[in-house]
């Protein structure tokens, strides 16, 4: 059973994740200046809705989801952690291929990272127990929120203060590191992602079938909810292409981080997690192309 699954996942390779991490969110952070920041004062109603999508309106559609297909609970619990995670490394470029607003992009990649700290093993405790099967892997790992706050901490705001700190005091060196710092770590990520499922290759053949649609789907409900959402607050064609691809684009290696230092690298989970890190990135740049076929409305 998938539930009773644990991929081979051995500790050096975790290190090497949460090196790869840190990388991906340095590639992020020298993008930002403090100036990007003014949105929150001058213009805070698109990053609070994208923020309400990331947070809220995700993890809710999660736990629904998860209520009609009634998965086997390791799925489950990859499926909410991953909701619960916030937006991606690779939403900032897919926004701009989109015609969206990379600011208000970029502005809630640095805010949600923040916020992970606290809302991330908050999302996981909340919506994880209320399904009852994942609720009992909860119980038995004895999952300590305090915990996951402190690895999330380290793992996304280090990488984000170094990185917005070298942006504001030597600009010239990160416009050049910018486009190749961001292909690379993305490259990087994925490769790591092929690698760690070529060592546990049967197991992900055995259950690879079963969870890739569940993924897919899930990716869909997010990116759904998140344009949804924006609609329904009356956000322009220019924000709202911002919010809907934020919200669909999940930070699945900060995902990975958690399932193997919390849950012992349990199987569904894992590749929940796994898929979902190749999946988005398919699916964000196809969606980018669609939106990018008209200019959007300010």
């Amino acid at each position: 059973m998938i539930d009773e699954a644990v991929l081979n996942f051995a500790p050096g390779s975790l290190m090497l994740l949460n090196a790869i991490l840190a990388v991906v969110m340095f590639s992020i952070a020298i993008d930002l200046r403090t100036s990007d920041f003014r949105l929150l004062v001058q213009v805070p109603k698109p990053l609070l809705v994208g923020l309400l999508s990331q947070f809220v309106v995700l993890p809710l559609l999660t736990f629904l989801m998860i209520l009609a297909v009634q998965p086997q609970a390791s799925v489950a619990l990859g499926l909410t952690l991953v909701a619960a995670c916030p937006g991606g490394n690779i939403s900032n470029f897919i926004t701009h291929r989109a015609g969206g607003n990379t600011a208000l992009s970029v502005s809630m990649t640095a805010l949600a990272t923040v916020g992970a700290i606290l809302l991330t093993p908050f999302n996981i405790a909340f919506w994880g127990g209320l399904y009852e099967p994942s609720a009992a892997i909860l119980r038995a790992t004895e999952i300590d929120p305090v915990q996951i706050a402190i690895t999330v901490g380290l793992m996304l705001i280090l990488p984000l203060v170094l990185g917005v700190t070298l942006n504001a005091k030597r600009p010239g060196l990160t416009a050049r590191l910018r486009r190749p710092l961001q292909w690379l770590s993305m490259g990087i990520f994925l490769a790591f992602i092929v690698l760690a499922l070529a060592a546990n290759w049967a197991q992900f053949l055995a259950y690879a079938g079963a969870i890739a649609g569940l993924v897919v789907l899930h990716n869909a409900l997010a990116f759904g909810g998140g344009y949804v959402t924006a609609t329904l607050a009356r956000l322009s064609p220019f924000n709202r292409r911002a919010v809907t691809i934020e919200t669909g684009i999940q930070n699945s290696g900060l995902g990975l981080v958690l399932i193997f230092s919390f849950f012992g690298g349990l199987g569904g989970m894992a590749v929940v997690a796994a898929f979902w890190g190749i999946w988005h990135a398919i699916s964000g740049i196809a969606l980018a192309a669609i939106m990018n076929r008209t200019e959007a409305r300010r």
